[in-house]
């Protein structure tokens, strides 16, 4: 696989610079990601967008400071609190959400984040097996016995811990032999804190959200003004800030 592929991720050519300056505008966590810079097509270039399995590679050492825990802990209250309302629930309380974040920054920090790719590198798709997943999960719940908040939990910790990659699965607009797609149904969709995409797409941290929107929009499959009604739920900025932040600690 070539670097030039690598940088691309499928992504084509996708309009919105305009959206993307936008979001940085808002103190998105962009503008702390030095490495990239953005073509006038949507697509970030001049990153290596993947990251490689390796416990304990991530630099724990720059992590370890008050400021960075609690940036942390804004943006994973800031997925849980939409993903809750966007599946019928009450928000939760204020000291439960800092608890959970709370602990799964203590995990970060005890395992590292994989390490950041050297460029040219594509990396690899990976997962977690249930065996080390689960109890990850359960440290984090630390006893709480609630269906969904196990679900958030469980997306969270693959979000932090799978490696990053450069070319996208596609499963976004994966369609069956009727011509639908899974992940543009929106009931399927609600259960899923990444939305349409994986918690690991490439897309969340190479593609401006605005290239990001026109990107799915021109593969949807779904019923006509249900993205458009529900972009929050497709495309949720939460977790691609979320997933930025990440990205950019595994190279801090």
């Amino acid at each position: 696989m070539t670097k030039e592929s690598c940088v691309l991720v499928n992504g084509g050519h996708l309009a919105g610079a305009r959206g993307y300056q936008g979001f940085r505008a808002r103190g998105s966590v962009w503008g702390g990601c030095p490495a990239s810079h953005e073509a006038g097509d949507g697509v970030r270039v001049g990153v290596t967008v993947a990251l490689t399995w390796a416990w304990g590679s991530g630099d724990v050492r720059a992590m370890n400071d008050d400021a960075v825990a609690t940036e942390f802990s804004r943006l994973v209250t800031a997925v849980l609190q939409r993903f809750f309302v966007q599946n019928g629930r009450a928000e939760l309380a204020v000291a439960e959400a800092e608890a959970v974040s709370g602990r799964l920054w203590a995990l970060v920090r005890e395992r590292g984040l994989p390490r950041a790719l050297r460029e040219g590198e594509c990396g690899l798709s990976g997962g977690m097996s249930e065996e080390v997943c689960t109890p990850l999960v359960a440290r984090v719940l630390a006893g709480a016995n609630d269906d969904l908040l196990a679900k958030t939990v469980t997306q969270l910790v693959k979000t932090c811990f799978y490696p990053e990659f450069t070319v996208c699965r596609d499963s976004f607009r994966e369609a069956a032999k009727d011509g639908s797609c899974k992940r543009q149904e929106l009931a399927r969709v609600r259960q899923r804190v990444s939305g349409t995409h994986c918690v690991d797409c490439p897309h969340w941290v190479a593609l401006t959200p605005a290239g990001h929107s026109e990107l799915l929009k021109r593969d949807w499959r779904g019923g006509v003004g249900i993205l458009e009604e529900n972009c929050g739920v497709f495309l949720p900025e939460d977790f691609r800030a979320l997933r930025g932040w990440l990205h950019a600690r595994a190279r801090a």
